[in-house]
């Protein structure tokens, strides 16, 4: 399965930037049915060279077939990942490309910031938080940048465009799980 949602991914965004892309898609659908059942991705692009972040878009919701959501969410991160300027067919090469496949995100009661963190799993956990209008996420393996519950949730509260303590507010917390494709680091198309 994951060399059919690395291949796919790639080929949708050699499509966007207007190249060639031999993959068949129809086969892949045929020979791997879980394509076609409705799932949410997260697509994650970095540098070959020294794994800098820079594509990521992804979907929270099953909303369309697995296929589809990887399409476009692939598209979306090579060109309109508002933090960085769209991908080139040249910087292509020195990318590599990651597919988070998730689970359906599940609400988390808690009662304080210690009962929060007594009830995730680092690295296994990917989080949604939610307060008011403002709303982010981050995918499981963000904890590796971010180990601590500390640095975790303070970075997760200004990426929503709260203070970084806002979880003194009991923002609505979900928690999710990803099955994670990563294309090999010397993989070339």
């Amino acid at each position: 399965m994951g060399e059919v949602v690395i291949g796919l991914a790639k080929a949708a965004i050699l499509v966007a930037l207007g190249s060639d892309s031999f993959f068949d898609l129809a086969k892949a659908r045929e020979s791997h049915p879980e394509l076609n059942k409705n799932a949410a991705t997260f697509i994650t692009l970095t540098t070959k060279k020294d794994d800098r972040l820079r594509g990521c878009i992804g979907s929270l919701e099953a909303y369309q077939p697995l296929y589809k959501d990887i399409i476009s969410n692939a598209q979306s991160s090579a060109l309109r990942d508002s933090r960085f300027a769209p991908l080139t067919l040249k910087e292509l090469d020195d990318i590599n490309i990651e597919v988070s496949i998730l689970s359906k995100p599940k609400e988390l009661s808690y009662t304080n910031s210690a009962d929060l963190k007594s009830k995730l799993t680092p690295m296994e956990d990917g989080i949604v938080l939610k307060l008011g209008k403002h709303r982010a996420t981050y995918l499981p393996q963000v904890w590796e940048q971010l180990p601590t519950f500390e640095k975790f949730f303070e970075s997760l509260c200004q990426k929503a465009g709260l203070d970084k303590e806002c979880l003194s507010q009991h923002p609505n917390i979900e928690i999710y799980r990803a099955i994670k494709y990563k294309e090999s680091r010397d993989a070339t198309h």
